[in-house]
This record gives structure tokens, sequence and C-alpha cells, in this order.
């Protein structure tokens, strides 16, 4: 089946939502796995920060043991302390002065009696713990302070590799699970795409095989208007209105078998098309039915635009968006085509004096079988055409556009890849 052939080809929207669906994955798991990080690196932080901080507490307990008042002065016996790399300890008097102090790097900041733990940033960091010194022999008489310190760095060092691993197991995850991400959005969004293939599929071969009956019922409703003589008057009355109801049900299965070809494989570009020629061939067309209304139809076209593609398909767009402008401009509007061409691009701008659209609409313009409510009626269509124009455009590489406001009008800009643009295209295999 066709459809099986170019499955990889079908389904933009379908690649779109597993692209959402992985970005959103990703999204959620980033957030948890931050979460978790900002956890653990908080809370490993405070654990190692408490035991430091804990450590040089018993040092100073240790180290307050060995300052003595001897008469008037203070003396320091340190034979008990013992310093591991990055400590330091310092004793002093009850007026804050230095008495003795042993050990790498200790703090030099003031002593602080109120303040029992101090912490210092600069020329390097560290935390100290300051006791006070009592002599129990003078009952608990306070004779001076002592203050324990201990580098900060090995604690940094410590947090920048923790950092570093969960950083690193982040990443690792991330990539882990995208990669995992990818086959579970594959395998979750499978059976949808099996099921829109096939109504797909159902939609490409009922529309096709509705044709010949209609046309049957077309034919035979037209041969018994040609000849009236032999049916009643209340008769043909109802063949008129069969013939109606069939006309319109040729163009939903001529429009629908359109939109499921367009949506099984793109547009195979392979003819230069004078777009100039094709427009204004449009416009020399619609000026009868654009009189009728009373409505001006102008037209701006430069010469000798080309595009590589399927003229019959973009003859379709055109139409559609061209009788689209003529159906919602009220009589005595205006309708003008203009064409620009833009380094490798050329636009088409398609503007009318119609009811327009809120911006609410906006987003549904080009939804299949979605019509604004003040534009419904029997004569509007199903809503199919701008759905089937925007598809051709993004099957010969461009896209249409819409601005609008509601009373004033809408402008339609259709841009195309020009000739030489869309052979690139097809050369690179975008086409």
């Amino acid at each position: 089946m066709v459809l099986d052939i170019v499955y990889e080809q079908i389904s933009p929207v379908f690649q779109t939502i597993r692209y959402r669906l992985l970005l959103s994955y990703l999204a959620v798991l980033t957030v948890i796995l931050g979460l978790f990080v900002v956890a653990v690196r908080t809370t490993f932080a405070h654990s190692s920060k408490q035991d430091l901080t804990n450590r040089v507490a018993v040092l100073a307990k240790v180290a307050s043991g060995g300052l003595d008042l001897e008469g008037e002065n203070l003396e320091v016996d340190s034979s008990d302390v013992t310093l591991n790399a990055g400590q330091a300890v310092q004793w002093f008097d009850l007026e804050g002065k230095l008495v003795d102090q042993r050990g790498d790097d200790p703090l030099i900041l003031p002593i602080d009696p109120n303040q029992s733990v101090q912490i210092q940033r600069l020329p390097y960091a560290a935390e100290g713990v300051t006791l006070p010194v009592r002599e129990e022999e003078r009952n608990d008489q306070l004779i001076g302070y002592v203050r324990a310190s201990e580098s900060l760095e090995a604690l940094h060092k410590t947090l920048w590799r923790l950092d570093r691993g969960l950083g690193g197991g982040i990443i690792l995850a991330l990539l882990l699970s995208g990669v995992s991400g990818i086959w579970l959005t594959r395998q979750a969004m499978q059976p949808i795409e099996t099921s829109f293939r096939r109504l797909q599929q159902f939609t490409a071969d009922a529309s096709h095989e509705l044709r010949n009956p209609l046309m049957a019922i077309e034919s035979n409703a037209a041969v018994a208007l040609k000849y009236p003589e032999g049916i009643r008057t209340s008769d043909a009355a109802k063949f008129r209105a069969i013939a109606s109801a069939t006309t319109q049900m040729t163009a939903l299965t001529e429009d629908l078998l359109m939109l499921a070809r367009s949506d099984q494989m793109p547009t195979p570009i392979q003819h230069r098309v004078n777009l100039s020629l094709l427009l204004e061939n449009l416009v020399q067309l619609y000026g009868a039915e654009a009189e009728i209304k009373q409505i001006a139809l102008k037209a701006e076209i430069l010469p000798d635009l080309e595009v590589l593609g399927d003229a019959v398909q973009l003859t379709h767009l055109f139409t559609n968006l061209l009788s689209n402008a003529l159906r919602h401009t009220p009589d005595q509007g205006a309708v003008g085509l203009q064409t620009a061409r833009e380094g490798s691009q050329i636009w088409v701008n398609l503007q009318d004096t119609g009811v327009g659209l809120a911006p609410d609409q906006l987003a549904h313009i080009f939804d299949r079988f979605w019509r604004a409510d003040r534009v419904r009626s029997p004569g509007s269509g199903f809503g199919l055409g701008l759905a089937i124009a925007q598809g051709i455009a993004q099957n010969h590489g461009g896209l249409i556009t819409v601005t609008s406001q509601l009373a004033v009008g809408s402008c339609f800009t259709v841009r195309l890849p020009a000739d030489s643009e869309a052979r690139a295209m097809v050369k690179r295999g975008l086409g």
C-alpha cells in the first residue's frame, strides 16, 4: 500500500507530537532530578558543615585545658593538642590579646567572645569556634579564651567534586532517558499512527468509491430535469434538490480525496509552473463572479514568476483562497491580489474587505471542518478549503499565513520557494 511505503513521510504532525512528548518528558525529568540534586547537595553540605563545626568545637575544648593562670600571667601548655592539616588553635586573654597560637593559617579575625562561631572569607576560607576558659581552682574564674579553627578548603573541594558528580549524573541520566524516551514515544504513538493511517486510507477509498454513484445520481437528476414533460411540477423541485445535494456531496468527496492524497505523500516537484500566468487566468475566471457581486477585483501580478510543482494542485490552492475571499466579501467590497519576490521566496497576498475573523479564531482557520460561526451558511462549504490549501502549500515547501480583523477584512499570504530554490530543495531531498 502507498501508505505503508511512505510511512515516514505522512506523519509530520505525529513527529511534532513525538518531539513534544519527548521534550515534556525530559523537562519533567530535569525538574525532578534538579530538585533531587538540590536536596542531596543541601543535605550533604549542611551535614558536612555541622561535622566540621563539631570537630573544631572538640579541638577548642581540648585546647582550653592548656591555658593556665600563673599569678598574673597566662601560660599555655599545648602538649595535649593534636592538629590535623588545615587546623589551628589560638589562646587569648580577657582583653582579646593573642597569647599564643599553633597550627597553619589561623584565623586573623579579631576575637568576638559573644560569637561562638566565626566564618572567615578572606584571605582564605576558614571557620573558628571560640570557647571561654575558666579556672576551676579559682571558682570557675574566667581567665581567657581559646579559638580553634579549620580551613574550609577541603570542604569546598568535596562539595565541588559532589557538584561535578551530580551534574555529570544528571547529564548522563538525561541522555539515557532521551534515548529511551524516543523509543517509548514511538511505541506509544505507533497504535495512534496505525489507526490514523487506516482512517486516512478509508477516507481516500470511501471518497473514491462514492464518486461513481454520486455522478450517476447527478446525471439521472440532470436528465430528468432536462425532460420535465414526464414528471410533475412538485417532482421537478425534488429533483432539483437532489441535484443540489449531489453537487455538494461530490464537492465534499473531492475535497476529502484531495486531502487524503496530500497527506499521504509530498507533491512530486518536477514541473516548472508559470505562477504569474496561473494567477492571471484565475483572476480572469473569477472576474464575472466578482462583477455580479459588484466586488472590485484588482490584481498586481509580477511577470515571469516561476515555481516547481504541480500546476493542478497550485491552481486548487489559489482557487480555494480566491473563492473564499469572494464568498465572504459583501457586495460592493474589494478583493486585491498582489505578488512580490524577496530573494528566493515568492509572496502572494490576497486581501479582502470581508467579515474578518476574531484573534481567537485565527488559530483554527486552517483546521479541517472548522468554520467561523458568523460565516456558517449552506453555501459556505465544509471547512476543508483552507486546510487543503495549507497542505498543498506545505507540500511545495511553502506556507500560508493570515492576518484578520473583524468587520475590516482578512489577508492571506502564500509563501512559496522560487524555481531555483525549489530545485535546490529537491537536490537536498526536502521537496
